[in-house]
């Protein structure tokens, strides 16, 4: 019988993994906390109308990459290929607006038909945040600010963030049309994706990463020359924000994004790290989203990190699995009776307690606990137990004290104990 895998590009996330998982999304929950946002949670299917009319029949996403299917009642369902036009269904649907505007975050799996490859994979993971109901370039600011402290605070010093505008629906019209006459007229100039993207949607053009088509876009028509005043403005007051707030970045005209709904601010962080996969973060406004699905016109700015990048970003230092307080070797019937009674009553005191299973030799136990790094080890034996006692051994000391205490389930005692450990 053959070995059932896992379907390629769809990767399990192993116990050594997990921990590092946990720590980035941690993190993320004290900087959403302290900002003031709610997390919401979508389904991971949808039905495919949604992203069709959400993030645009012409984009690649929905051209090319998405799992859709047909359900049992003959509905066409697709696998949500990203966390925002799901977001934006729910507040439609909930009418979460009539309590004002929504300040949220979301986490969970989406699905893409790529090439897998180092950080990108079909089932892939995001955290993102979603302004919802927020017009002011403040609101800009804030959005792009969470996302930029929070990539600190995980560990990543060398980051670059680029921004954009991409005006309004009227100046990004009239600059499709400048810019598909352009690319027209060196169509056999272009590489064979960028040829099919220009009668599609020739803004898209802009992000190809064929060398060749990037150096001739060098030529191109700028979409900052047909921004209106109104839209100058406001580009220029982000740039006020993000001067006072310390935050570097570089303008890139060609930062487009690969989505239909974005409008004015279009901003990535990415790393030198990754390769031709450089995006850690990504966002921008989309005030028509709402108002595409059934709302009412409404202004909203959201972002999306990729965590497979980001945990490679990371390193090691994310992914080390933290290191136990105590380790509870024991041996006898009567021993492992104790060995879990104060394993439970010390994690109870928010100690990080691991317990040996093994029932094998001392000399084998403590050998285990010396490589799990914890500091501690307590001991207990059939002789210990009888007594009422437990032997404590110092691990990550030099002088290897060593003391006995007598084992009784007082509080003061306890507190005793807990006291030893922690100091």
């Amino acid at each position: 019988m053959t070995n059932l895998k896992n379907l390629r590009g769809m990767v399990d996330l192993l116990p050594s993994q997990s921990q590092g998982w946990q720590k980035v999304e941690s993190i993320a929950l004290e900087h959403f906390s302290r900002a003031g946002l709610q997390e919401i949670r979508t389904p991971i299917i949808e039905q495919t109308e949604l992203f069709s009319r959400g993030i645009g029949e012409n984009t690649d996403v929905v051209g090319k990459e998405m799992y859709t299917f047909e359900d049992r009642g003959g509905r066409s369902c697709t696998l949500r290929p990203e966390g925002t036009a799901s977001v934006a269904r729910s507040i439609v649907q909930h009418g979460l607006l009539n309590n004002g505007p929504q300040r949220l975050w979301y986490r969970g799996p989406m699905f893409r038909y790529e090439r897998p490859q180092a950080g990108r994979q079909r089932q892939f993971h995001q955290i993102g945040v979603e302004f919802v109901g927020l017009a002011s370039v403040m609101s800009d600011a804030e959005v792009i600010s969470i996302a930029w402290d929070f990539l600190k605070d995980v560990g990543l010093n060398d980051l670059t963030l680029e921004i954009n505008s991409l005006g309004s629906n009227k100046d990004r019209n009239v600059f499709k049309e400048e810019l598909k006459d352009w690319l027209i007229q060196r169509f056999d100039l272009l590489d064979e994706d960028s040829q099919k993207r220009i009668n599609l949607n020739p803004l898209r053009v802009l992000d190809s990463k064929n060398n060749s088509t990037k150096e001739l876009l060098l030529e191109a028509p700028s979409l900052n020359d047909y921004l209106t005043n109104e839209s100058k403005t406001r580009f220029d007051y982000l740039q006020t924000f993000l001067d006072n707030l310390h935050i570097p970045y570089k303008i890139n005209n060609n930062l487009v994004r690969g989505l239909d709904y974005y409008s004015h601010t279009a901003f990535e962080i990415t790393s030198d790290h990754l390769g031709s996969q450089a995006t850690v973060c990504g966002g921008g406004r989309y005030d028509g989203l709402i108002s595409e699905l059934g709302g009412v016109q409404t202004p909203s700015i959201g972002w999306a990190i990729g965590m497979e990048r980001l945990i490679i970003l990371a390193g090691e230092k994310i992914l080390r699995s933290k290191s136990p307080d105590v380790y509870v070797i024991h041996r006898g019937e009567r021993a492992e009776q104790v060995a879990l009674e104060i394993t439970c009553k010390l994690r109870s005191h928010n100690l990080n307690i691991e317990l040996d299973y093994s029932g094998s030799s001392f000399s084998k136990q403590f050998k285990r606990a010396d490589k799990s790094m914890a500091k501690w080890a307590i001991v207990i034996g059939e002789n210990e137990a009888s007594k009422g006692q437990l032997l404590m051994k110092k691990l990550r000391d030099k002088q290897k004290d060593v003391e006995t205490k007598e084992y009784i389930f007082s509080k003061e005692d306890l507190d005793h104990l807990i006291k030893k450990l922690i100091d």
